[in-house]
């Protein structure tokens, strides 16, 4: 039997009913009203499906720091996606060494030797020559496609920067620029190398003409030496125009969610692929040359420039709260492929370096919320940033199998926080799926510690949704928080979604338990996709999004504070068909959503008795077709929302049409 029905009764204490959790009234409730978590949806990040690297993260070059290996995949080596290029029959050597790197954390760089210029021919024997070898300046160079490739347009701006330093006893010209496959220069800018030790260049190159496949290319065009390294490329115009910002199209779109939170950075990824592998919150802030890139669990590369500083700017940037998830000190049950024969591979820090470990969660705490006049508080500082991020939320774990040495060392870092840090909120975990052995124990283990919220994860087919709407209704309303981290049924059809929406409802109805929930996953790159539901998917050049975003966003953008019983008469004994009302007291709106997952029209009853006062006029945003209609690259608006308005009444009927959700707002006076 499922213990969550079983939880012995405790109280946590005030700190979810306090305003950093539930917004305080403003406007006078409505009768019959309970207050229901106002962070209660946001969104989770993880860097699958190439979500960063090529994603989110602006960075154009791919391979920027040679820090690409077969441990990231068996065909890839520091070299991976460079050319070495000699035009104008030019000759000259390309290696990678490690000697004397910018950082030891960056540990590999490219050396370049440019032995001979040549020129550019125009004939042969007094035959032209193509243009392939006629296009271009002669030198010996390296050139990058980026993430597939790079798009550029005439008049776009694009900051670059490298590191470097001269070799040989002369210095070295070097022309970076943008080009097209055959050579023609899009944009380009001369730089000289003459520094003896490491230093960083930079340039700013605006396109004279586009193209879709643009490349990136450094030529030296006169004899020498040299080292490079950390060469990056992003456009001038960023999320927030942001040095080492973000894509600005997709960022948008997460921003227009208006999302309570962003958990980050997985997932999978926190854990990682054994001890190794864990993401550690500490390497990936400072400078980029000095950040630990490392493989990433689902097969690819993860530079980290997308690291905790920007992830925790981008928060503040769209007013959203941060959820950092740190390790449980053991790494993923997955790791080297055991679930492929059903075995664990978790592996456990060693108790001696508990405490080490301890003090880097603790750090994190510090980094986040402390001041400039402490040790990690002036880290924060000196990367921009002296205010604090007021965090308030911490995870430790993911999906994690819960073994004794799980639980023990979740319970060392659960103390130690609370004992430092008695206001911050920790999430848990409950493993991987709604119910079972590590369900149970996850659970379990929140029970005894008084765990503030756990989170649970599932991924179900859509019929599951529907059947499992009142899951929450039977949950203990004095355990532990519910966070659903991660939640989706298997498709991106209408039907997935209305079946998402539907369990929504179920949601917030049951606010007061379930604190927040975020869909997974989130981005996925065309041709590059290792999942096989998500909400938003892109190429480098353009996106579309899923009948499941929409659903998240009609419930993410009209989320309330209160909930309303008995507004919405429907017929319960039809699992097809849902409702939820809510009040949003900042605003003073009243916020239905109807969710009809059937193929036949179905009737709502709506009383608004328990409002005083109540616009005659509301705005409604419905989105409805086929069930099995689905957006794509070619079609990207098949499945979209469509908002009018509509004449109300104290008590009025509403027709919800088939495979549809509604979202009635209506203003009180």
């Amino acid at each position: 039997m499922i213990r969550y029905c079983q939880l012995t009764t405790f109280v946590i204490g005030s700190i979810f009913f306090s305003a950093n959790t539930f917004s305080q009234t403003k406007n006078i409730s409505p009768a019959g009203s309970r207050m229901i978590s106002s962070d209660i949806f946001g969104l989770f990040f993880e860097d699958i499906n190439y979500a960063a690297d090529g994603g989110l993260y602006a960075e154009l070059v791919q391979n920027r720091s040679f820090e690409y290996s077969p441990t990231d995949n068996k065909q890839w080596q520091a070299l991976s996606f460079w050319e070495y290029i000699t035009p104008g029959f030019s000759y000259g050597s390309l290696q990678i060494e490690t000697n004397t790197p910018v950082h030891p954390n960056n540990p590999h760089y490219a050396v370049l030797n440019s032995e001979h210029v040549g020129t550019v021919p125009q004939q042969n024997n007094g035959q032209p020559l193509p243009s392939s070898i006629t296009t271009g300046r002669p030198g010996v160079g390296i050139k990058n496609p980026g993430f597939g490739n790079i798009i550029t347009k005439k008049g776009e701006r694009f900051h670059v920067a490298f590191f470097a330093k001269q070799l040989s006893v002369q210095p070295v010209d070097l022309f970076v620029s943008l080009q097209d496959p055959k050579g023609n220069i899009l944009a380009e800018q001369k730089l000289t190398i003459d520094k003896k030790e490491w230093n960083k260049y930079t340039a700013t190159l605006s396109v004279t003409a586009g193209h879709d496949s643009t490349q990136v290319v450094l030529l030296a065009t006169s004899k020498g030496k040299i080292a490079l390294d950390v060469i990056s490329v992003f456009p001038e115009h960023t999320f927030k125009n942001r040095p080492n910002g973000l894509r600005a199209d997709l960022a948008q779109l997460l921003a227009d969610m208006k999302p309570s939170f962003i958990r980050f950075p997985g997932g999978c990824l926190v854990h990682g692929d054994g001890l190794g592998n864990m993401y550690r919150w500490k390497t990936t802030i400072g400078p980029i040359e000095q950040r630990t890139e490392q493989k990433n669990i689902w097969g690819y590369h993860q530079t980290v420039g997308l690291g905790y500083y920007e992830y925790f700017q981008f928060c503040e940037d769209i007013g959203a709260k941060p959820l950092p998830v740190l390790p449980a000190a053991v790494s993923c049950q997955n790791s080297g492929g055991t679930w492929r024969i059903g075995g664990t591979g978790q592996r456990a820090i060693p108790l001696e370096e508990m405490q080490e470990y301890i003090q880097e969660v603790l750090d994190l705490i510090e980094w986040a919320n402390g001041p400039v006049t402490s040790t990690w508080g002036a880290k924060r500082a000196a990367a921009g940033h002296p205010a604090p991020f007021n965090l308030q939320y911490v995870g430790i774990g993911n999906e994690d199998k819960i073994t004794p040495e799980f639980e023990q060392r979740f319970t060392m870092i659960n103390n130690a926080v609370k004992a430092k840090y008695p206001n911050i909120i920790l999430v848990g975990t409950s493993g991987p799926f709604h119910s079972g052995e590590d369900f149970e124990k996850g659970w379990a283990v929140a029970n005894q510690l008084k765990v503030d919220v756990i989170d649970e994860h599932y991924y179900v087919q859509p019929e599951w949704l529907i059947s499992n709407q009142y899951r929450y209704d039977k949950y203990n309303r004095n355990a532990s928080k519910v966070y659903l981290g991660e939640y989706a049924s298997w498709g991106n059809k209408l039907y997935n979604a209305i079946a998402e929406g539907l369990y929504m409802t179920g949601l917030e109805r049951n606010g007061d338990v379930v604190s927040m929930a975020s869909y997974a996953p989130l981005l996925a790159k065309d041709q590059f996709t290792q999942w096989k539901t998500d909400m938003i998917f892109f190429s480098n050049s353009t996106y579309y999004l899923t009948p499941n975003y929409y659903v998240q966003k009609l419930f993410s953008t009209n989320a309330g504070d209160h909930y309303v019983d008995k507004v919405i008469v429907k017929n319960n004994a039809d699992s097809l068909q849902a409702g939820s009302c809510v009040y949003d007291s900042k605003t003073g709106d009243i916020i239905l959503k109807l969710v009809n997952a059937g193929k036949q029209a179905r009737q709502f009853q709506l009383n608004l008795a328990a409002f005083k006062k109540t616009a005659s006029v509301a705005t409604v945003t419905q989105l409805s077709g086929d069930a099995d209609a689905e957006n794509s690259f070619r079609s990207a608006n098949a499945v979209a929302p469509v908002t009018s308005t509509i004449n109300v009444s104290k008590k009025f009927n509403y027709e919800s049409p088939a495979m549809s959700l509604t979202v009635i707002r209506i203003k009180t006076k």
